[in-house]
């Protein structure tokens, strides 16, 4: 299966940077070759200064070795070594009309001194963090989430999509970070869910990343905007690193683990404001954004 799913995710890397440098027309992906010294790598691609993404990352890793101390208690496990592997791409558009976009594929196993599969699992999910909120941007967003998900299960996007509400939330700001989409972890093998079952799952999320974001990216990309507006912009990026930098499991994992911290933070924005006591004007299109981020919307009514 670890096999198999790298396989998946470095075709998807493949197909992901060449769309997006077409939506760019400019910027062209940097692609960048690591190795971690206790062992793997990853293969990292950032996309710099476009007509579209001020900065993007689209990476791929797959590391293995001794689980350092922190995740064996976090595990409850005494000795065990691990092999992780998994897609993370964040892009954030220069315009403040288009959304910026987190994704994320994932597989793991942990193994007994002798070598024994112990416990394996898939994760993931991709969520959407406007700026100027475009209603039917949302809906699209989803739908297309709940599309991949109800090929595989009925519960799966109501049940993922309010983890994902409840994941991606700066609690210390009493807000969300976007406006959601999907977010699963510890994926196990069960009675009605075979690994084969969840590997079909997660690949055909991660197939439906670009229908889910490009569209919305070609509608949005080329519309006017204003100074204010952009810092506006910036003051929601500061929200984005505080969520990513407090809260987000991936990068305390990859901290913890020795990763390659260049690859770790290639999520954090260019240009950001922490602006003191900060509030949109009452009744403004910022304002609106605010409320829907204190109050998660059901997007798709059926």
């Amino acid at each position: 299966m670890k096999d198999k799913f790298y396989q998946y995710i470095q075709g998807l890397q493949d197909s992901i940077t060449s769309k997006l440098e077409a939506v760019d027309g400019k910027a062209k992906f940097q692609e960048d070759l690591w190795k971690r010294s206790e062992g793997g790598g990853g293969k990292t691609r950032v996309i710099e200064n476009g007509h579209v993404f001020e900065k993007g990352g689209v990476n791929i890793s797959a590391v293995h070795g001794e689980l350092p101390e922190t995740m064996r208690k976090h595990f409850g496990v005494k000795d065990a070594n691990f092999f992780a592997c998994g897609l993370s791409l964040v892009l954030h558009p220069k315009s403040p009309m288009v959304p910026t976009v987190h994704a994320n594929w994932r597989y793991f196993e942990m193994y007994d001194p002798e070598g024994n599969i112990v416990d394996s699992w898939f994760g993931g999910g991709q969520d959407l963090t406007p700026y100027y909120l475009f209603d039917e941007d949302a809906t699209h967003f989803h739908r297309v989430c709940k599309t991949a998900c109800d090929n595989h299960h009925p519960e799966f996007y109501p049940t993922y999509k309010n983890r994902c509400d409840e994941y991606f939330y700066n609690s210390h700001r009493n807000e969300g970070r976007g406006i959601g989409g999907l977010f699963f972890d510890y994926c196990k093998a069960t009675d009605n869910m075979s690994m084969k079952n969840w590997y079909d799952f997660v690949t055909e999320v991660g197939d439906s990343f670009l229908e889910a974001y490009v569209p919305i990216v070609e509608k949005r990309k080329d519309l006017p905007y204003t100074d204010t507006q952009r810092t506006w912009q910036e003051i929601r990026r500061g929200r984005y690193v505080e969520f990513n930098l407090v809260h987000d499991k991936g990068t305390l994992f990859g901290l913890k683990t020795n990763g390659r911290i260049e690859s770790i933070l290639m999520s954090l924005p260019p240009h950001v404001q922490w602006v003191y006591n900060h509030h949109p004007e009452p009744g403004s299109e910022e304002e609106k954004l605010i409320k829907v981020l204190e109050n998660p919307k059901e997007w798709i009514v059926s």
